[in-house]
């Protein structure tokens, strides 16, 4: 559990900008980091996104947008219980309360088992949801240390609830290989040799997605400040164009980003995570104003 959590808004905005009656998008911290299995310290990641994500310039040169006029609010960080059953039931009810509200959510974790309660309300709030993963690992296991909602399980736990697309995987076990759907799934190394991963990723998601992006994904060379660091991943324009071509052709309905495991002495990893999450903001919200 973290000691202390002090930062402020996303992106610094003014409260014209972050009021939650007026915002049209939702931030919620979720520092939870009971079930890593390697290195600890995910449980400052959302501490350290929203205090890189101030200096962060708030137009989006490729979309011409200035995204945060949507208003973007930060809620206080979730009080996490210690058991990761006990937080998926605590982040879908406050998650559903947001949707009901017609918030756009975003959850900042924190480890990967946060998105569990954050899909459940999802897939109650929208028809069709389908759920796809930017990954280092599968994440199929059915239990793992004694649970089945740690980190090592989300997925498993997410395909329970809908359909599930799972790209830039390059680390399982053996055991999770006949839990694995090769259709629904984009190896970090077809990246290399194969035009046709768009087409895959786009067929197998359905009109309305979850984005749930663990940092891993990225090569340790651009995103070291992970727990369970994997090499030969995706770098930043490989994760800006999968997102594009999802938000081209289908409607993502919410998001979350996890696994930063902060450095303090190197925040251009924080730094990249608040990007991503500004940047496909703008993305969303450009496809939105054009329509």
């Amino acid at each position: 559990m973290p000691t202390t959590f002090s930062p402020g808004a996303f992106g610094a905005l003014e409260p014209d900008y972050s009021r939650y009656s007026s915002s049209r998008i939702a931030i919620l911290p979720i520092p939870y980091d009971d079930t890593s299995t390697w290195q600890k310290g995910a449980d400052r990641g959302p501490a350290a996104l929203l205090t890189a994500s101030a200096n962060m310039e708030l137009y989006d040169i490729e979309t011409d947008s200035e995204v945060y006029r949507q208003g973007i609010t930060t809620l206080p960080p979730v009080d996490c219980p210690q058991k990761p059953e006990d937080l998926a039931r605590l982040v879908a009810e406050k998650t559903g309360q947001m949707l009901n509200e017609g918030k756009f959510v975003i959850g900042v974790g924190g480890e990967h088992s946060i998105s569990i309660g954050l899909v459940q309300a999802h897939a109650k709030h929208f028809p069709n949801l389908s759920v796809l993963q930017l990954d280092a690992h599968s994440d199929l296991r059915d239990e793992y240390e004694h649970s089945r909602y740690n980190h090592a399980c989300v997925m498993a736990r997410i395909r329970e609830i809908c359909p599930i697309m799972q790209v830039g995987i390059r680390s399982m076990d053996v055991s999770e290989l006949p839990q694995l759907d090769k259709s629904r799934v984009v190896f970090a190394h077809e990246f290399r040799n194969s035009p046709e991963v768009f087409d895959k990723i786009i067929t197998n998601l359905t009109d309305n997605v979850y984005l749930t992006v663990d940092l891993d994904v990225f090569d340790p060379a651009v995103m070291p400040s992970t727990g369970t660091p994997e090499p030969g991943g995706l770098l930043w324009y490989d994760v800006i164009n999968v997102i594009a071509h999802v938000i081209q052709k289908k409607r993502i309905v919410g998001m979350d980003i996890n696994e930063l495991k902060p450095n303090p002495s190197d925040k251009a990893p924080d730094f990249l995570a608040a990007k991503l999450i500004y940047r496909t903001l703008s993305m969303i919200y450009a496809k939105e104003s054009r329509k």
